[in-house]
Parts: structure tokens; C-alpha cells; sequence
């Protein structure tokens, strides 16, 4: 029984998103791009991102 108004909510804010406009602030994100590549080390070539997989023994496979 809730499931359907969560659904026409979530319907509604779909369609929202979609059809609206919105005024995009350029220099904002110029601003939030450029402060964030300066924050990354040059030696972080992963983001941060830390693989689940990695084993440390990549270099030795073939």
C-alpha cells in the first residue's frame, strides 16, 4: 500500500528534474573543479579510490 505513493513521489520529482530549468552557475563550478585538482597530491593516482582486489603483487603478475 505505500509503495505507490512513494512511486508518485518519485515521479513527480523525476519529472521535475527533467522539465525544470535551472540556471547553471559556471564560475561556481570553474571554482569547485579548480580547488579540487589542486587538493589531489600529483602522487594520488587513484583519487582515493582503493581497489578491494589489490593485493600489492600486480607488478609480479603477467
Amino acid at each position: 500500500m505505500g509503495r505507490g505513493r512513494a512511486k508518485a513521489k518519485q515521479t513527480k520529482v523525476a519529472r521535475e528534474l527533467k522539465y525544470s530549468s535551472h540556471e547553471t552557475d559556471f564560475d561556481a563550478l570553474q571554482r569547485e573543479l579548480s580547488s579540487s585538482s589542486s587538493e589531489n597530491s600529483p602522487e594520488d593516482d587513484n583519487n582515493g579510490y582503493e581497489d578491494p582486489y589489490d593485493d600489492g603483487y600486480d607488478e609480479y603478475r603477467r
